[in-house]
C-alpha cells in the first residue's frame, strides 16, 4: 500500500518551509528518487532539503559534473549523498562508480534523474516528483 503526499511550493521563498515539511515526512527510508522535467527545481529543492538536514549552505550544490556530492550534516553528522545521473549513458557507468555501495550504505541518498538506475533501486525507494504548474509554482509529490 503506497502513501502519497503533495507539498505545494508557491515560490522560491517557500523552499525552506517546504524542505522542513519534507524532513518531517521522512521515515526510515534512505533512498529518494527525484523526477521532474529539466528546470523543475530538483537540484534547488535538494539543496534546500540538505540545508534543512543541517548541511552548510555553501556545500549544498549541484553534482552535475561530479555525478555525486557528499555532504555531512552539521547537526547530526549524518552522511548525505546527492546524485545527478543526467549525464550517465547507461547502467554500467553507474555500476562502475559504485552506486550499489552508496545505495546499500545506509546513508541518505538523494538521486536526480534516477531512470538509468531504476532496476537496482531498493524496493523501499521513496519517489519524489516535482511538477511545474502554469503559475510557475511547484508541486512536490512524495510517494512511498
Amino acid at each position: 500500500m503506497s502513501e502519497t503526499i503533495t507539498i505545494h511550493v508557491a515560490s522560491t521563498a517557500d523552499l525552506p518551509g517546504a524542505a522542513r515539511r519534507f524532513v518531517e515526512l521522512m521515515g526510515d527510508e534512505t533512498v529518494y528518487a527525484f523526477t521532474g522535467e529539466m528546470g523543475a527545481g530538483k537540484t534547488t529543492f535538494i539543496s534546500a532539503l540538505a540545508q534543512a538536514l543541517g548541511v552548510d549552505p555553501e556545500e549544498a550544490n549541484s553534482p552535475s559534473f561530479a555525478i555525486v556530492n557528499e555532504y555531512r550534516s552539521d547537526t547530526t553528522a549524518e552522511l548525505i549523498y546527492h546524485f545527478d545521473l543526467y549525464r550517465l549513458e547507461n547502467l554500467e557507468e553507474a555500476l562502475d562508480m559504485g552506486i550499489e555501495d552508496y545505495l546499500d550504505s545506509g546513508a541518505l541518498c538523494l538521486i536526480e534523474w534516477p531512470g538509468m538506475v531504476e532496476d537496482i533501486l531498493p524496493d523501499d525507494t521513496v519517489r519524489v516528483d516535482i511538477k511545474v504548474n502554469d503559475d510557475l509554482s511547484r508541486d512536490i509529490t512524495v510517494t512511498r
